[in-house]
Order: structure tokens, then C-alpha cells, then sequence
């Protein structure tokens, strides 16, 4: 009996309408994380996926996990990044603005791990103000990720930075 998989595809929030279109008061200065997108990458098994509920610290990896801010509580645990991806929108389309990586670390065995919050929120801060952050990541995972970013739809990839080509092992 054969198996139906059907394509996983990837949706990446694509910025909306102004918020404050239309009037200046509620609203303004309120801060909009419609683009950001949470990626993983799975560093073991050369993957890289979506988990909205990074946004809100309930990601599948993240769920039934006790953080810590030092490694030495997870020294048997499984490494992650977690890279958060913001679009923004130019006369061409959409493209990659921001892309910045954290590191995660995550034992399920013992249900711990290990994450910096305030590096987490930082990164996402400086990738949805158009930084690059990826040159702490190791090679393969930057393959992977720029691989990922590369499949999805809609020319985004095409329209990006050459930092983030560059940075990502995908220009010389």
C-alpha cells in the first residue's frame, strides 16, 4: 500500500497593510511582528522548518522543556538553531530583510535545555531591523538554511541581499 505525502509547503509572513494606515493614534509605535518568521534548523538531520509558536517560546522544540542559561546542564542535548527570518517588501516584491540566528540546545531525555532569552530577543530585534547574523552558525546549518530559504516561493531569495547570499555561503 503506498503511502500519500503531500508537499509540505511554507508559508512566510509577508508584510500586511500599515497598522496605522489611516490615522496616527492607537497603534503607533506598537511593535509588528506580522514579518518575522521563526525558522529552525535541526543541525543533526540537515533540516529546517517553521514553528510559529517560536514566537511565543512554544515551539515543538521548545514545549515540555526547562530552559537554562548554561550548556553544562545538557551536555548529551541536540542542537538547534533557531534563525528568525523578517520580510519586508520593495518595488520588486518581497525579499529576505533580516535573518539572525540563535543558538538552542535541547535534551528531551531529561527535559531541560539550554537558550539565551536575551540573546533570543535580540536577534529577533536585529533581524527585523535588516541585519545579517549568521557567521556563528557552522557550515552545514547555514547550507541548510540558505537551501530552505531558497525553495520558498515567490522570488524572495532572488530579490535578497548579497550579504545574506554572501553570508550564507552562496556568493564568493
Amino acid at each position: 500500500m503506498e503511502e500519500n505525502k503531500e508537499k509540505k509547503t511554507v508559508q512566510f509572513n509577508i508584510i500586511k497593510n500599515d497598522p496605522t494606515d489611516g490615522h496616527k493614534g492607537f497603534g503607533t509605535g506598537v511593535l509588528n511582528l506580522e514579518n518575522v518568521t521563526p525558522v529552525f534548523v535541526d543541525v543533526e538531520e540537515k533540516t529546517a522548518f517553521v514553528d510559529i509558536g517560536a514566537m511565543h517560546a512554544k515551539s515543538k522544540v521548545e514545549k515540555g522543556i526547562k530552559f537554562f542559561k548554561e550548556k553544562e546542564v545538557v551536555p548529551n542535548g541536540k542542537p538547534y538553531w533557531l534563525v528568525w527570518v523578517t520580510i519586508e517588501r520593495n518595488e520588486e516584491g518581497p525579499y529576505y530583510y533580516g535573518v539572525a540566528a540563535c543558538e538552542l540546545i535541547v535534551d528531551r531525555s531529561i527535559r531541560r535545555g539550554y537558550k539565551s532569552l536575551p540573546e533570543h530577543v535580540n536577534r529577533m530585534d536585529k533581524s527585523m531591523k535588516g541585519h545579517v547574523i549568521v557567521d556563528h552558525m557552522d557550515e552545514p546549518s547555514k547550507r541548510v538554511l540558505a537551501e530552505f530559504l531558497k525553495q520558498q516561493e515567490g522570488g524572495l531569495w532572488e530579490r535578497s541581499s548579497d550579504k545574506l547570499k554572501k553570508d550564507l555561503g552562496c556568493l564568493d
